[in-house]
């Protein structure tokens, strides 16, 4: 495993400040030890299309935690064929989610933040522990704009929940007008979730479309009062 220093990521981060820069650089200095997580979203739409003209072998992979909208299915499935690469499915292990749901029900995550933190770590954070532990860097497409707590996060980070691996946000300072100006000037295919008022995108029974002048993160775990819309994925764990 690539081991990288704070003062290697932020001469990385003086440096390197464009999309297109940062993604020539870790197509130059960590493929295929690195991969782009994708949940199908908006922000994916872009950075896949980016990332195809740079480097068409780079890696992509998506957690399927059993519990997605068909719509993510059918956009994993167009975007594979248009730019003809292979997606990593990643699954939950079986045992662990039969375990859950004989223990706290099929619909557990309604009942408590306790719960659906545990849904959320079992269907999606032991599941890219396993990747992440295998690589040297992974790509994901957090923006600064998205939640409070990512406001501060910068386009190159060490990830101390994942073994100190390089976590890469190329598109941290995009806004999502911009996002939508790529996906339609580029003719990008998306999920067709994104017409129906989901800018933000996960397991359908845990995520509904916003209301207008919500927090474009609104729709995720919406019953939940006072969090900070997160599920493990991107914690910062120093």
């Amino acid at each position: 495993m690539k081991k990288f220093t704070q003062e290697q990521v932020d001469e990385l981060n003086s440096k390197i400040k464009t999309t297109e820069e940062a993604l020539q650089w870790v197509s130059d200095n960590l493929h295929p030890r690195v991969a782009k997580a994708s949940s199908f979203g908006a922000e994916d739409a872009v950075i896949m299309d980016i990332m195809h003209k740079i480097n068409p072998k780079f890696r992509f992979f998506t957690l399927d935690t059993g519990r997605l909208p068909q719509e993510t299915y059918d956009i994993m499935d167009i975007v594979r064929k248009k730019y003809n690469i292979t997606i990593e499915v990643l699954f939950p292990d079986t045992k662990e989610v039969e375990d859950m749901v004989k223990e706290k029900g099929i619909n557990l995550f309604y009942e408590s933040v306790e719960n659906r933190k545990l849904c959320c770590e079992i269907r999606k954070v032991h599941p890219i522990n396993r990747i992440l532990s295998t690589l040297d860097g992974w790509i994901t497409g957090l923006r600064r704009d998205q939640t409070e707590v990512r406001k501060d996060v910068n386009i190159f980070q060490i990830d101390h929940g994942h073994g100190g691996i390089l976590k890469i946000n190329p598109i941290i300072d995009w806004t999502w007008e911009q996002i939508q100006d790529y996906i339609k000037k580029n003719n990008l295919p998306y999920n067709k979730l994104l017409d129906k008022g989901y800018p933000s995108i996960g397991c359908e029974p845990c995520t509904r479309a916003i209301k207008p002048g919500e927090d474009l993160r609104a729709g995720r775990w919406w019953w939940e009062q006072g969090e900070h819309k997160e599920c493990g994925l991107h914690i910062d764990h120093k």
